[in-house]
């Protein structure tokens, strides 16, 4: 394996909400369930899942993240955003000034957020140590390639988040997988530029 390479996961549609949010969906006192532990330390995805609601349609069975954080949020592919019948900047999680908003349904009630409807930038979890490896510095735009099959390609405007509470990954969402061909395990080589 060189030593610029990183696992590429694919992250499918889900939200993250705030302890308010998921008691107006699931009930006063409700708490997330972990369902399966996330690459990233400390994150899961929950037994627990809400509808989105747009305009246009809704998707069903999406998954709520945890823990819970101090803004809600949804992060969609393009895709999902155009059955939904809404738009969705491309943007950093947590960063959701200006965003379209979206309705949240759960078992026990609803939530309208105003704003929080986001399709993911894709970038690439490190630790301090695995950066100076490769070289990057706290938000500095990169490009990989990723390889399968036929339909190999590099993607641009990756950017890097550093933390000592990340585990070395980089995500993108189903359309971007899908474009590159990519499913189960795979690696991306960092260009940097």
């Amino acid at each position: 394996m060189s030593e610029k390479k990183v696992l590429v996961e694919i992250s499918a549609r889900h939200v993250h909400v705030t302890q308010a949010d998921l008691e107006t969906l699931f009930g006063i006192g409700a708490v997330l369930h972990p369902k399966k532990n996330l690459s990233q330390p400390g994150q899961y995805a929950s037994e627990e899942k809400v509808e989105l609601v747009g305009p246009k349609s809704s998707i069903k069975n999406v998954s709520i993240l945890g823990p819970c954080r101090n803004a809600s949020q949804a992060e969609v592919s393009l895709t999902d955003a155009r059955t939904l019948g809404v738009s969705a900047l491309v943007r950093e999680s947590g960063s959701i000034e200006e965003t379209s908003g979206i309705t949240l349904v759960g078992p026990a009630g609803s939530v309208v957020l105003s704003k929080g409807l986001i399709a993911a930038k894709r970038h690439i979890h490190l630790t301090p140590e695995v950066a100076a490896q490769f070289g990057v510095k706290n938000t500095q735009i990169v490009s990989v390639k990723v390889g399968a099959n036929e339909r190999s390609t590099t993607f641009g405007d990756v950017v890097i988040r550093i933390s000592e509470k990340f585990a070395p990954a980089m995500h993108i969402d189903t359309d971007e997988a899908n474009a590159a061909g990519l499913s189960g395990e795979s690696w991306g080589e960092v260009v940097v530029e």
